[in-house]
């Protein structure tokens, strides 16, 4: 369980604060996935609340609360705004929503409407549930309850998983799909920035693992993505499949070099079949053509 719950802190931080930009796609935020998210955040050039609430996976509604924010909610270059402490749970196996709501001492009715949940409620495991304004009867109690537990998978994930750099690279990883490249890594203009390539193929055409790993992600849940795919490989680096048509593979599963995990589509925010593939020093994006033959 443990080790579960490590895993999807992980790909939780992995895709939060992920946005889409033209052709270019970035699929990480240093901040968030290698570290807590920042209690305060300074306002940048083109920063708006909606950007910062993608940025740090936080409810927009509760940052503009937490900041006292009036309409039509302007914000000034340099201005320092708090980051709320985004309340969810991520749903475990045997979990209902009911035994949920006693959890966390919130009403049924509106954690159901919060997350626009319908009879019969079926849940999935890993899902994720937003608590933010739900809270029913006394919450100072769900206020501790969810400090505690909070304070407790901090001290647990400090002692159970650190970041270690990746090693030095030699093995070429392969090419997950043959095709022309209609988007290269870095900067495309305008300060949009692509962290991987876009190579563009036929609708249906197979997309191989790069190499072998583990499966981090596997799903459609961050709007602009698609059908997006995380690999994380032995020796610390991670590749990124987007815009698939179908996934082949689960969360969790195992993958050797070569094997068929997708089909080329136009999932998520692009018009013609095409994959945007990442490849990930640890932290770091780096140039998927230096590491591929």
């Amino acid at each position: 369980m443990l080790k579960r719950l490590i895993n999807i802190v992980i790909v939780c931080f992995l895709l939060s604060g992920c946005y889409f930009s033209g052709s270019g796609i970035r699929l990480f935020n240093h901040n968030v996935l290698f570290g807590d998210s920042p209690s305060t955040v300074t306002v940048q050039k083109g920063d708006t609340l909606y950007s910062i609430s993608r940025r740090y996976d936080v409810p927009l509604k509760d940052l503009i609360e937490v900041n006292r924010l009036r309409p039509p909610y302007s914000l000034m270059v340099g201005q320092t705004l708090r980051i709320p402490t985004a309340q969810y749970h991520i749903v475990q196996k045997g979990d209902t929503l009911y035994s949920i709501s006693r959890q966390y001492n919130v009403d049924v009715t509106s954690l159901s409407r919060k997350n626009n949940l319908k009879a019969p409620y079926t849940l999935y495991v890993g899902q994720k549930l937003a608590l933010s304004g739900t809270i029913s009867g006394n919450s100072r109690s769900y206020q501790k309850s969810t400090v505690a537990k909070s304070s407790s998978a901090k001290k647990t994930t400090s002692k159970s998983y650190t970041y270690t750099p990746p090693k030095n690279r030699t093995a070429k990883f392969l090419w997950p799909v043959q095709g022309k490249i209609i988007s290269n890594f870095g900067v495309i203009g305008k300060g949009r920035k692509n962290d991987g390539i876009n190579i563009q193929a036929p609708r249906g055409t197979t997309v191989k693992a790069a190499d072998k790993g583990t499966v981090a992600y596997a799903g459609n849940e961050l709007k602009g993505f698609g059908n997006l795919i995380l690999i994380k490989h032995t020796d610390g680096w991670i590749t990124a499949y987007a815009h698939n048509d179908k996934l082949l593979v689960k969360k969790g599963q195992k993958v050797i070099k070569g094997e068929k995990i997708a089909t080329v589509g136009s999932t998520g925010s692009v018009n013609s079949p095409q994959l945007h593939f990442e490849v990930r020093a640890g932290k770091k994006a780096v140039d998927p053509r230096k590491y591929l033959p």
